[in-house]
C-alpha cells in the first residue's frame, strides 16, 4: 500500500469530480506499493511563501530513486478538438495540454533550489476515468501518457511504469517529500471544507443532545458542566424542537444579547428566545410597568422587580433551557425558576472556564449534574495548546475533525502596530484559503476600551461592527462591512471557521485573563490566529512554549 498524503483523506467525504479523486486514491493506496508516496492535492490549498495555488497538480507520486510523476485527473467529459483535448469549466474551455505544460513549468521552476542542480525527472499522466479519448493522435497529449476509460484498470501498472526502477536515492527523494509536505504547506481549502467541516462537527456534537434528552428523572432539573464546543447550543436546540413537536411551551433564556439574537434565528416558532435582561423587560412592559433606562443603575431596578412580578399560572412554560448559567447570579435563577410550571422541566447550561463576569458559581440544589468534556469544534491543534497553557483540572478531550494546524501567533508593540499587525493576521486568514465571510475579528479587549473599534477599515476591508443599538423589530443595527469584529465578551457562544484573536494584552496572567483566553481561543472551528503584545507573548510563552 502506497503512503498517502494527508493522511486522513478517509475522512473527507465529496461530490462531483472531488468524489472521483477520492476513489482514485483508493485504488493508488490499494494498487501502488509501500515505497510510493502520493501527495494528494484535491480539496487542498497549497501555500508557497504566502502565495495560494489552488488545484494545480491533482497527484504527486515521488519514488525511492526520487523521480516524479504527475497525474492529472480530468474526470466527466472531455471534448475532442482541432487543438486537442478540452475541459470546460464554468462555461470556459481549457486545453488539458496547456493546463499540464504550465503546471510542469512551475514545478520545475519551484523545485531548482530545493535539488540544487540534480538531476530530477518528471513524468506525467493524464486520467481520464470516463472518458474514452477517441483519437489519441491529435489529443495534444502523447499517447502513452494518456489512462482513459478503456484502461484505467491499469492505472496503477501505468504509474509503476513511469516511475521506473532506477537505484534509489534517498537523501534527494527525501529532499522532494519534504517540499511538498512542508515547503507546500497542505491546510483546508475552505471553498471545499468549511461547510462539511461544520456538518461533521455538529453531527459529532450532537451526542450531548442525544443522550442527555433521554434522561428520565422527576423532578426533571438537569445541570449540564459543558465545555466549549461540547454541543450545548445543540442540545438547546433540540429541546426547543421537542418542546414545539409536542405543544409544549419552552423558554430559553441567556446571558448574552447577541447569543439570544444568534439562538432566535435557528430556534423553532413558538419558542421564546431571550437575554435575561430582554426577558425582565419584556415581562414588565407586559405587566404594564413603565421602564427608564436613563436611571442609575436601571439593570439592577429591573432585576429587582422582575422578581418581584406574580406569575400566573398561564404565563408559565413547560421546558425552561437557560444558557452561559456561569454569568447568571442566584437572584436571577430563583426569579426565572417561579416562570416553570411545577410538572415542567428544567436545563441548566453552563461551562466555568467561560465565567467573564466573575461571580461565584450559582447554587442548584436537587438539579442532577452531567459533565460534558470534550470539544468537537475547536481545531485539536488549538486544543493541544489550550490544555498546554491553562492546565485545566481535567484535561479537555478533542474530537473535532479538523487538525487546524499551529495557532500563528502574531506580536505588536503599540496602537499603529496594532493594526498593522490585525491586517497581516487577516491577509494570512485569506492567503490560506479562508474567505473574508469565514473570517472573523474577535477582539480581547471590551467594546468600549478596544482600539480597534475606532476604525472603519482594516487594510481594503471594512469593519462590520455592532453599533451599539437596536431596529424596531429588536435585531441589532451593524455598520456596513464585509469583516465582522466582535468582543471577546459579545462572540462568547458562537463561533466562526476562522478567528483573529486580536488586542490580547494582560498585565498579569490571572484566572480573568485565562478564562477570556479560553473564550477567544475556542471560538475557531478551523483556523486560529492570535494578534498580541509582546508582554502577552513573553508571558504566554512561559507557559506554553
Amino acid at each position: 500500500m502506497a503512503r498517502i498524503v494527508p493522511t486522513d483523506w478517509r475522512t473527507q467525504q465529496a461530490s462531483g469530480a472531488a468524489a472521483r479523486e477520492i476513489e482514485t486514491l483508493e485504488v493508488l493506496d490499494q494498487g501502488l506499493p509501500d515505497d510510493l508516496t502520493v501527495f494528494h492535492g484535491v480539496h487542498w490549498t497549497r501555500v508557497d511563501h504566502g502565495t495560494a495555488v489552488f488545484g494545480e497538480i491533482d497527484f504527486v507520486v515521488v519514488t525511492p530513486s526520487a523521480r516524479i510523476v504527475l497525474i492529472e485527473q480530468k474526470s466527466g467529459f472531455l471534448s475532442e478538438t482541432a487543438e486537442g483535448l478540452v475541459k470546460k469549466y464554468s462555461g470556459k474551455d481549457k486545453l488539458v495540454a496547456l493546463q499540464i505544460d504550465r503546471t510542469l513549468d512551475a514545478l520545475r521552476a519551484r523545485l531548482a533550489p530545493v535539488v540544487q542542480g540534480e538531476a530530477v525527472a518528471i513524468d506525467y499522466l493524464l486520467y481520464c476515468p470516463d472518458y474514452t479519448v477517441k483519437e489519441p493522435g491529435t489529443a495534444g497529449v502523447p499517447p502513452e501518457r494518456i489512462v482513459d476509460e478503456r484502461s484505467r484498470g491499469r492505472l496503477c501498472a501505468r504509474i509503476g511504469e513511469a516511475a521506473g526502477a532506477e537505484p534509489p536515492r534517498d537523501v534527494l527523494a527525501h529532499k522532494l517529500r519534504r517540499f511538498f509536505e512542508n515547503e507546500l504547506q497542505l491546510v483546508p481549502d475552505v471553498s471545499a471544507l468549511v461547510g462539511r467541516a461544520e456538518q461533521m462537527v455538529t453531527r459529532l456534537s450532537g451526542g450531548l443532545a442525544l443522550w442527555a434528552r433521554r434522561l428520565e428523572f422527576d423532578p426533571f432539573r438537569l445541570r449540564v458542566i459543558g465545555t466549549a464546543g461540547s454541543g450545548k447550543t445543540q442540545l438547546a436546540l433540540a429541546v426547543l424542537q421537542d418542546a414545539a413537536a409536542q405543544g409544549r411551551r419552552a423558554l430559553y433564556v441567556c446571558f448574552n444579547r447577541p447569543l439570544a439574537d444568534h439562538l432566535s434565528q435557528l430556534a423553532p416558532e413558538g419558542a421564546e428566545v431571550a437575554s435575561f435582561h430582554q426577558l425582565c423587560d419584556r415581562r414588565l412592559r407586559a405587566a404594564g410597568e413603565a421602564i427608564d433606562y436613563r436611571q442609575p443603575n436601571p439593570f439592577a431596578q429591573i432585576e429587582e422587580r422582575f422578581g418581584a412580578l406574580s406569575v400566573a399560572e398561564a404565563a408559565q412554560c413547560d421546558e425552561l433551557v437557560i444558557d452561559e448559567g456561569q454569568d447568571f447570579q442566584p437572584a436571577w435563577k430563583d426569579a426565572l425558576l417561579r416562570w416553570l410550571r411545577p410538572a415542567g422541566r428544567a436545563w441548566w447550561l453552563e461551562d466555568p472556564m467561560q465565567r467573564l463576569y466573575d461571580r461565584p458559581p450559582v447554587e442548584l440544589p436537587g438539579f442532577v449534574t452531567l459533565r460534558a468534556e470534550t470539544n468537537y469544534r475547536s481545531p485539536r491543534d488549538v486544543l493541544g495548546y489550550v490544555n498546554r497553557l491553562l492546565a485545566p483540572p481535567r484535561p479537555i478531550e478533542a474530537a473535532s475533525p479538523i487538525a487546524g494546524g499551529e495557532v500563528e501567533f502574531l506580536t505588536y508593540t503599540d496602537a499603529e502596530s496594532l493594526v498593522a499587525t490585525t491586517k497581516r493576521a487577516v491577509t494570512k486568514a485569506l492567503q490560506s484559503g479562508f474567505r473574508i465571510a469565514d473570517t472573523v475579528l474577535v477582539t480581547f479587549s471590551g467594546r468600549e476600551r478596544s482600539l480597534l473599534r475606532s476604525f472603519d477599515q482594516i487594510g481594503p476591508h471594512r469593519l462590520k461592527s455592532w453599533q451599539g443599538r437596536y431596529d424596531l423589530f429588536g435585531k441589532p443595527e451593524f455598520s456596513d462591512g464585509d469583516l465582522l469584529i466582535e468582543t471577546v465578551y459579545r462572540f462568547k457562544g458562537q463561533s466562526a471557521p476562522c478567528v483573529v484573536l486580536t488586542e490580547v494584552d494582560f498585565e498579569a496572567f490571572d484566572q480573568m485573563a485565562q478564562r477570556k483566553l479560553f473564550v477567544g481561543l475556542t471560538r475557531a472551528s478551523m483556523k486560529l490566529l492570535v494578534v498580541l503584545s509582546e508582554r502577552a507573548a513573553q508571558s504566554l510563552l512561559a507557559r506554553a512554549p
